[in-house]
């Protein structure tokens, strides 16, 4: 068995290039940048600490709650109470963003969401983890549940608000992982993140997320502020067929959260682009076959292999692929037979696993005497 390899250089092309590549850098305390398609980092500033989330945290609130409407337990025609503590921790009275819920009201699912993601509610909060786990302490549990399941590293909930708690924090690289989840999975439901207003209670109250008013393609996702956390946010954009996702933690004003990031998603979108560097079912290379019915097996990728790449090395990225050949028959379409590596000037950044193309059925009793015979008389090829 021999391993083989071979290099592309590929020759990427954009509609736009960048000779500055001269490094970002922002105000922020803690801030991402992520593109949505492929998961890669564009920016990064101390994105695994833990830090007070502030307001963002309630994205975890309406991640459960979206994912029960998924799943068909909970519909958004459907009522849930308002209990006197929710009242009281997140009502009118207590100063904070609030949807100025009544104790006793009954409140439609679809209007808590928007009450959640457009007004910030903390009452709408409440009465969403009372009414699905009996209490928030309970939901707490269900949160930090789901950010187990979710990868989610470096994140620990002791409400569904985001009001100042010792034990309640997030990282800005698990807050942009979930609103990445949010906005794959939820594509029927997302639409309410970029809406810009909701009245509720004969008061109307607009969406705090200031890109929604000053970039083109904005459409969500979460504001936060507190005296520890300072301003926050998390926001989405898209422009053309790219969708970037940034949090951002730290901020002194509203006026310096929403021109740091703005300055963010536009430097994002401007010195970057994604390239197809394969596409899926497309053949790259053949690998020997021993014992097949076939000399050769096609080998290709089981998904399109896509590319975050900074405008001014578009010149400097190369795929190396590898296995090992010959390659044993029986082969079934879509077994991993090796691996590509792909590298920005000679850094390798990210490996795809290799894949058959093909069946390829293995020889009887006497084709594999002769190809025995081959071997030993000319050798394995």
């Amino acid at each position: 068995m021999k391993l083989s390899k071979f290099g592309l250089v590929l020759l990427l092309s954009s509609t736009a290039f960048c000779f500055n590549a001269n490094a970002f850098e922002t105000t922020a305390r803690n801030a991402i940048l992520m593109d949505f398609d492929t998961g890669e980092y564009l920016y990064t500033k101390d994105i695994t600490e833990a830090v007070p989330p502030a307001s963002m945290s309630k994205l975890m609130t309406v991640y459960i709650l979206m994912s029960k409407i998924k799943d068909g337990s909970i519909r958004l025609d459907d009522t849930f109470t308002v209990s006197e503590n929710a009242w009281r921790k997140g009502g009118a009275a207590t100063g904070g963003s609030t949807m100025f819920l009544a104790i006793g009201d009954e409140v439609t699912v679809e209007d808590l969401i928007k009450g959640i993601v457009i007004q910030s509610g903390n009452d709408a909060c409440i009465v969403v983890a009372e009414n699905i786990a009996g209490s928030e302490e309970n939901f707490a549990i269900l949160m930090n549940k789901k950010a187990k399941e979710l990868g989610l590293r470096n994140s620990s909930f002791a409400n569904s608000t985001g009001l100042p708690h010792p034990d309640h924090k997030m990282s800005m690289e698990d807050l942009a992982v979930l609103s990445q989840h949010i906005i794959r999975e939820f594509p029927d439901l997302y639409h309410y993140f970029s809406e810009k207003e909701f009245r509720y209670n004969n008061i109307t109250q607009g969406n705090r997320n200031p890109l929604l008013y000053t970039m083109a393609g904005a459409d969500g996702l979460k504001t936060g502020h507190t005296e520890e956390a300072g301003f926050c946010l998390d926001a989405s954009a898209v422009k053309g067929d790219r969708r970037l996702i940034e949090v951002m933690s730290g901020m002194s004003s509203n006026k310096e959260r929403s021109e740091e990031a703005q300055r963010l998603m536009s430097w994002g979108f401007r010195e970057f682009d994604n390239f197809k560097i394969f596409a899926k079912d497309q053949v790259i290379t053949q690998a020997t076959v021993w014992y097949g019915t076939e000399p050769t097996v096609d080998l290709t990728v089981a998904a399109d292999v896509l590319k975050t790449v900074h405008l001014s090395q578009v010149d400097k990225v190369t795929v190396e692929a590898e296995f090992d050949e010959p390659i044993k028959a029986p082969i079934s379409a879509g077994q991993p037979l090796g691996k590509l590596k792909i590298s920005i000037d000679d850094k390798a950044t990210m490996e795809v696993p290799l894949v058959a193309a093909n069946d390829v059925a293995k020889v009887g009793l006497l084709g594999r005497f002769w190809a025995n015979v081959k071997y030993f008389v000319f050798g394995a090829k």
